[in-house]
């Protein structure tokens, strides 16, 4: 299914209208929208509208692919088309759009085969890892632990968690365990930190004999408030002066405890995964 065009930035004008940027998978679509916004990223100043189309397994879907990119062209804008489908007829048919093609998986198919002397399956399967059960396996109970042990529900084998995300409420503890969790393999359970607990700075007492699996998230007053206040608004939870404090508080809790922390207002899920998993040598078990 085609996911809705959403424009990226509202500053596309009549002089500089934004590009059409399609992801293109055999699978899921996850790596091609992953690397192709991480090319896109840098171009912070351009407006893009995005559309990922996943699931292109025939010839046939491929074609209708084409003409549907192809009638994203007009004088003034060229699409880009980010793919990452491993089937050499299908690949060879997307080729067929004018649009600018990035070809993510056989671009650099060739050099891999050739430094290993070993011919690639370009299987589909092989590419999102579904044929590995183990790994598949892997991913589901770290998901399955990381919903279990979400915002603090569970304390239930909390010593057996790869790692144990701590914060005030609203700083990313959810969406960063279930990335890593997805992603890596990881079983990541997370705590919040409420009032009672920046009392004594003390670590909670579910976490005190597991600070080593512990690592803290932070943000900003403002960013704080501004995301609180989108869930509770008018409420003290949500006030600045409330955000202020439970940031300090928490902060002063890690440097006491040698626990390490991020400041999440400005990252993105996938680089705050990507700074936990190098600070805490976390391995990829994905």
């Amino acid at each position: 299914m085609t996911t809705p065009t959403v424009p990226t930035t509202p500053h596309s004008t009549p002089d500089q209208p934004a590009t059409p940027v399609f992801f293109l998978a055999g699978g899921t679509g996850i790596s091609a929208e992953t690397l192709g916004n991480l090319l896109l990223a840098q171009f912070p100043g351009l407006a893009f509208t995005r559309r990922k189309i996943p699931f292109i397994t025939t010839v046939e879907k491929a074609s209708e692919v084409v003409a549907q990119i192809d009638g994203a062209m007009t004088d003034s804008v060229t699409p880009l088309a980010f793919s990452t489908v491993s089937d050499d007829e299908i690949r060879q048919e997307l080729q067929r759009t004018q649009a600018a093609f990035i070809d993510l998986f056989g671009s650099h198919l060739d050099t891999v085969e050739r430094v290993l002397h070993v011919n690639a399956t370009h299987s589909a399967a092989a590419l999102h890892g579904v044929g590995d059960t183990l790994r598949y396996d892997r991913r589901m109970k770290a998901i399955e632990f990381a919903m279990e042990h979400d915002d603090g529900a569970s304390l239930r084998n909390l010593a057996q968690s790869d790692l144990i995300l701590v914060a005030p409420s609203r700083c990313g503890k959810t969406p960063t365990s279930m990335y890593l969790a997805l992603q890596h393999g990881l079983k990541v359970a997370n705590y919040p930190l409420v009032p009672e607990d920046f009392d004594t700075g003390d670590l909670p007492r579910p976490l005190r004999d597991l600070g080593d699996k512990c690592f803290g998230l932070l943000s900003t007053p403002a960013r704080l408030s501004q995301v609180r206040g989108e869930r509770r608004p008018g409420s003290t939870y949500a006030t600045l002066a409330q955000c202020s404090f439970e940031l300090r508080r928490a902060e002063t809790m890690y440097r006491a405890h040698r626990i390490p922390a991020i400041n999440s207002a400005k990252m993105s899920v996938e680089e705050m995964a990507a700074v936990i998993m190098q600070s805490s040598r976390l391995p990829d078990l994905a």
